[in-house]
């Protein structure tokens, strides 16, 4: 599955300043990396965004994010979303800052 490179380019704006983060293809699609630890991912045109198992319920809550999970399963800590929820930048920043800040948390 290819992944849509008009929102990786988007997401690679939001993340220019930060020299910590690289991203790397993965599963079909591209993820985002901080520390070595992926905190979000463009998957087909959607944005999965890692948000943990304590904010999982709250994040599925929000209009336009659904679950993630390729096996059919889904993965509770990561969330799917749409690209409707993505089209303003804020609030690309807003999904961007909660799964690279999610990452940077992770302990070793």
């Amino acid at each position: 599955m290819a992944y849509d490179e008009v929102l990786a380019d988007r997401v690679r704006d939001q993340l220019a300043d930060r020299g910590d983060v690289t991203e790397k293809k993965m599963f079909g699609g591209l993820a985002f990396l901080a520390g070595g630890k992926m905190g979000v991912g463009i998957s087909g045109d959607s944005l999965m965004v890692r948000v943990g198992a304590e904010e999982y319920e709250t994040a599925l809550a929000e209009p336009g994010v659904g679950e993630f999970g390729k096996t059919g399963r889904p993965m509770t800590g990561w969330v799917l979303v749409a690209p409707q929820s993505l089209e303003d930048d804020s609030e690309l920043r807003r999904w961007v800052s909660r799964g690279i800040g999610y990452a940077t948390d992770l302990e070793d």
